[in-house]
């Protein structure tokens, strides 16, 4: 990996209820398939020794330890759904390790949420003897995470995830949008150019809040980036199935999955 290549881990790749769901069901995906058992959506940015992660899902213990990440210089948020931000909690491990807080990122709406539901990260209760883990930031469309590794530069821009608010980013050469039901303007010129696109497909037919799998190809084919990543995969869509279907260039994601570009 060179000083501006950046290194993109699928953390999670899997829908709001991960694959498989409470109580074995698989639907169409194989058991057998490891690349079929799907965390929650999440991604590790890294430049050498500085880790920057993407939303922190109900699996972010599971997810760091199987990246083997300890340390974390900057966490942003694409939104504030669940699947998104309820391990957050589990920062206080990796805050531990790290002996500071850490520095996170939303957008207004965002971080109000956020701070509505898990303020006593953000500030001590009165009367905890627990401490505040995190240093919260508001998005200004761009972010600068700085570690030993050196600066990765986020590029925030809305989405429509079906009337709830959301943000993609952009860092470099990757784009992630991984919740979204429709892409306005503004989101085409933010992907414009990226030569790896993670982006949602949560499923065959269409769905309110969600791309669907014919949407999203055609969304590919304006865009031209060398690779795409299809994630936010429900238990539809299994992985070789899906992956005989796709043209060149086009793969789903899975849980492990490592990018560079």
């Amino acid at each position: 990996m060179t000083a501006e290549t950046l290194k993109v881990t699928i953390l999670g790749c899997g829908s709001s209820g991960g694959v498989p769901r409470i109580g074995g069901d698989w639907g169409a995906c194989d058991p057998n398939e490891p690349r079929n058992r799907r965390l929650r959506c999440s991604i590790l940015v890294q430049r050498e020794g500085t880790n920057m992660l993407v939303d922190t899902s109900p699996d972010m213990r599971e997810q760091l330890l199987a990246a083997r990440v300890s340390h974390l210089h900057g966490v942003l948020y694409t939104h504030s759904h669940a699947d998104q931000a309820n391990g957050i909690d589990d920062l206080r491990m990796v805050v531990m390790n790290m002996r500071k807080r850490i520095d996170v990122y939303a957008d207004e709406i965002t971080f109000d949420e956020l701070n509505a539901r898990f303020g006593y990260c953000f500030s001590q209760a009165e009367g905890s003897s627990y401490p505040a883990i995190l240093n919260g930031h508001l998005i200004r469309e761009r972010v600068r995470v700085d570690g030993p590794g050196g600066m990765i530069e986020a590029v925030s821009f809305p989405v429509d995830h079906g009337g709830a608010h959301c943000v993609g980013f952009r860092f470099g050469n990757f784009a992630y949008t991984p919740d979204i039901a429709r892409m306005p303007e503004e989101a085409f010129t933010a992907v414009e150019g990226a030569e790896c696109w993670i982006v949602d497909c949560l499923r065959y037919t269409p769905h309110p809040t969600h791309s669907h799998l014919a949407r999203t190809l055609e969304w590919i084919a304006r865009v031209q980036p060398k690779l795409a990543v299809l994630t936010n995969l429900h238990i539809d869509l299994d992985y070789r199935t899906l992956s005989r279907e796709l043209p060149e260039g086009v793969i789903p994601a899975y849980d492990g999955l490592v990018l560079e570009f």
